[in-house]
Parts: C-alpha cells; structure tokens; sequence
C-alpha cells in the first residue's frame, strides 16, 4: 500500500471567539466577600425554577470580567464538567473564579455532589492556574452558603 492510496483527511482551521451578549452596571467594584459576591449570583439565578450554574471570571484584583451560564439542569439537578466552567475563564484571561449555582427548593446546604463538584473544580483550577476562589449556593428570601466560608474551599 502506497501513500496515494490511503484517504486524505481534512482539517478545519479555526479561531474562538466570546460574543457578549449583554452587560450589568454591578455596584461593587471588586468582590472581596462572600456576601457581596452572592449578590452578583442573586441577580442571575435566585428565581430560578431550574438548577443554574453560572461562572463569574475575575482578574487579579478580583473585578468581574465576565459571567457566564455553565450548566442549566433540573429541579433539583445539573450536569457539571470542570471543561464547561473553564471554558470562559480561559477566553475571559481570568485570574481566578468564582461559581454559584441555585437550590429551587430554596435550602442551600451543600449535597455531596456539590461539594464533589467543587473539589473538582479547585483541583481543575489548581492545574491550569485560574484559583477557584469560593461556591455559592443561592437559596431563596436572600438566603446562600458559601463554601469558602464553610472551609470545603
């Protein structure tokens, strides 16, 4: 078998590209709490009636520069991959990164998963250098955890 008689393969040539599809004026400039960071979350996915994820990309004084859904799932549910979370802090040039996801019921324990989850996460982070910096499960009535503050991070 010589090389003209095996099949060429074609191969695309791409680029990558974020598309901003809107913006927020948010009233603190940087984030350097849990509870101001919950209120950021809050805007996105309080009254959710679906579990959300959502990845806020932050530079290295902890300014947002972008925020982006990762993962919609169901009532009490969602589909997560350190890949999908990562994504938007590479293109974003962040520095580091903080996640929220939403409880419908409204309580914000943490579950095994979701504490699962953020181990992975950090462990992701921690390999291509954008530091996880804190989870926040938004409840309902203003409600949220952090995983920072409850020394799983």
């Amino acid at each position: 078998m010589n090389n003209s008689d095996k099949q060429a393969k074609r191969v695309n040539i791409v680029s990558i590209k974020m598309v901003r599809e809107g913006s927020i004026l948010y009233e603190s400039r940087n984030i350097n709490s849990p509870e101001i960071a919950a209120e950021l979350g809050r805007k996105f996915i309080e009254n959710s009636d679906r579990e959300e994820l959502i990845v806020c990309c932050l530079d290295t004084k902890n300014q947002p520069l972008s925020i982006s859904v990762a993962s919609i799932g169901s009532l009490n549910s969602s589909i997560v991959h350190p890949r999908e979370v990562f994504k938007v802090a590479v293109l974003s040039n962040a520095a580091s990164i903080i996640v929220f996801h939403n409880h419908p019921s409204g309580d914000t324990s943490p579950s095994t998963e979701d504490i699962s989850v953020t181990n992975r996460l950090k462990e992701a982070g921690n390999i291509i250098g954008i530091k996880l910096i804190d989870h926040i499960i938004i409840g309902s009535d203003g409600r949220y955890t952090s995983l920072k503050e409850e020394g799983i991070i």
